[in-house]
């Protein structure tokens, strides 16, 4: 049987494991990689284990995604986000696809 300390490191994994999937389908393919986010709700979080425990994971996911990984928690929710420096070419992409979003959005609903 395996010890405790074995235990706790394959529950990790498995947690890790999950957020990195987690984390690269919240990916929008062409901005390659960047502007990378999760939100995780607070039952999210109840099922994940403790607060600490799932943000050192998250943390560890973002690095293997190659991304500069932040964790704030905002009421019951942990947002885990990519802090990397966005290249210009990426960065306007992002800025004409909100654009073009808040005027769909203002032609819908006058």
């Amino acid at each position: 049987m395996p010890d405790k300390d074995e235990l706790a490191r394959r529950r990790h994994e498995k947690l890790v494991e999950r957020l990195e999937s987690l984390m690269r389908a919240s990916l929008k393919p062409e901005y390659q990689g960047y502007y990378g986010q999760l939100v995780l709700s607070g039952d999210d979080l109840a099922e994940m284990g403790e607060l600490k425990d799932v943000r050192r994971a998250a943390r560890e996911a973002g690095h293997r995604l190659g991304w500069k990984p932040a964790t704030r928690l905002v009421g019951d929710r942990l947002f885990v986000l990519d802090k990397r420096e966005v290249p210009e070419e990426i960065q306007q992409l992002a800025e004409n696809a909100a654009a073009e979003a808040m005027d769909r959005a203002r032609r819908e609903h006058p």
